[in-house]
Parts: C-alpha cells; sequence; structure tokens
C-alpha cells in the first residue's frame, strides 16, 4: 500500500501543465502509505501551480492516487516590458507554451506586482468589452489588436481593419487599415460600438484622418481627443547690448 513510484499517480486533465511539476508535489510520500498522504495539503500545493485552475485528489486502493486538473483558459496575451505571456479572465498571469498557438489582443496596463483582485478586476472589465462588441457585431473582436488597461474607468482600444464607410470610396482600404484608438470607457460596450461603426464614416468626412475617438459620451463621437492643439510660442526678444 506505500507509494513506491510516480507511475503509481495517475493524472488526467493535463495538456499544459507538465506532469512532472505534479508529480513532484508527491516526492515527500513516497515510501509512505497511500492512506497517511495528506490528501487536502496535496490538492493545494497542486492548484498553486499556475496554469491549474482546480485539482481533484483522490486514493484508489491498494496504492495509487488519482489526480484530476482543471486548467485555466487565457483570454488575452499580456505584454509588461518586452515581455509577452498569457493572462486568464481572473487575472492570473500565465507562462506562454512553446509547443501552441494562440490567437488573442495583447492586453496591457496589468503589472505582476498589482493585487490579483485589482487585475481580475480589469481583467472582467476586458470580457465584457469583448462579449459587447461581438453582440454588436458578430467578429468585431478580431479588429481589436491592443487594450489598454491601465485606467480601470477608461478601457482603450486598438482597432484595425474597420471597414468604415467613408465618402471617398477610393480611400476606404487605407482608411481601414489605419489604427484607431478609441475610449470606451467602462461599460456599456455594445451600443457605444454601434455608435463607431455608424457615425465614423461621417465623423472621418468632417475632419479627415482620425488617431483616435472618444466614446465615453452617449451616443457622441469625439474625434481626436488625444490630439493636443499646438500653441506656437512667442519667439524670445532680443535683449538691447549695453555700449561700455
Amino acid at each position: 500500500m506505500e507509494l513506491i513510484h510516480p507511475s503509481q499517480v495517475h493524472l488526467t486533465g493535463n495538456h499544459y501543465v507538465e506532469a512532472p511539476a505534479v508529480l513532484e508535489v508527491f516526492a515527500p510520500d513516497r515510501g509512505q502509505s497511500v492512506l497517511r498522504i495528506p490528501l487536502e495539503e496535496r490538492r493545494r500545493q497542486i492548484e498553486s501551480i499556475p496554469w491549474v485552475s482546480h485539482a481533484i485528489v483522490r486514493r484508489a486502493l491498494p496504492n495509487t492516487l488519482q489526480v484530476h486538473i482543471t486548467e485555466r483558459t487565457p483570454i488575452a496575451f499580456l505584454r509588461e516590458g518586452s515581455g509577452l505571456s498569457l493572462v486568464d479572465i481572473n487575472g492570473v498571469i500565465l507562462q506562454k507554451p512553446l509547443r501552441d498557438t494562440f490567437h488573442f489582443p495583447v492586453v496591457t496596463g496589468l503589472r505582476t506586482d498589482m493585487s490579483l483582485d485589482d487585475r481580475e478586476e480589469r481583467m472582467h472589465l476586458f470580457a465584457g468589452f469583448v462579449q459587447g462588441v461581438e453582440s454588436a457585431r458578430a467578429g468585431a473582436s478580431n479588429q481589436v489588436s491592443e487594450v489598454d488597461l491601465s485606467d480601470d474607468h477608461d478601457l482603450r482600444a486598438t482597432l484595425t481593419g474597420l471597414q468604415l464607410d467613408v465618402i471617398d470610396g477610393a480611400n476606404a482600404a487605407a482608411n481601414s487599415a489605419t489604427p484607431l484608438l478609441v475610449h470606451f470607457g467602462d461599460g456599456n460596450f455594445e451600443a457605444k460600438y454601434q455608435t463607431l461603426v455608424e457615425k465614423i464614416g461621417e465623423v472621418r468626412a468632417k475632419v479627415g484622418p482620425l488617431d483616435s475617438v472618444d466614446l465615453r459620451f452617449d451616443g457622441e463621437l469625439v474625434a481626436n481627443p488625444d490630439v493636443a492643439a499646438v500653441v506656437p510660442q512667442p519667439a524670445p526678444k532680443a535683449r538691447a547690448g549695453r555700449s561700455r
């Protein structure tokens, strides 16, 4: 009834979590009876592995253990500095597996030194945004290249490939390829995205090229709010020289 070999631990549910990381949790139990293994403590240790969301640990007499894990589901890339990792809806930062390919927007504004509660709140804001724009138009989230979550009251998304109803059809392709920074605020994302697609063509026809728009005023689209007016400064007056 003793736990002698790692093969006595039957692991299921893992795709990204490497089996040795889970089996190492039971290293202190080798040579002991499976009846004496503290299952609850081992479960907590397994759940401390970043990719593990939930774990179940059971005895299977006479001498084996069954471990089933549920892995976390990433929903975005996270860029912090020059590094790129993954992040789930609970704000847990995950190392990107080398063998898999993911297609997500990039989020910024989350830091490893933030509390988990703070990161979770901002990732719920991100998830609500994605759901909102998809409700407004299926596939709209594919146009989202980056989302800045540094201000929890103003989600800022960079959109690319937005098909615009512009007056000058010859410039439509060029305009749709230009990245556009959009201030979405902290809610009502479906209606705001609908305002964007309905009004941006008209606004662009009036004001010309757009670098950013602000949708935080319900039903309104403010053009280029991030472009500060440059006020020319008067040249300094030359001082008259003093004759000696």
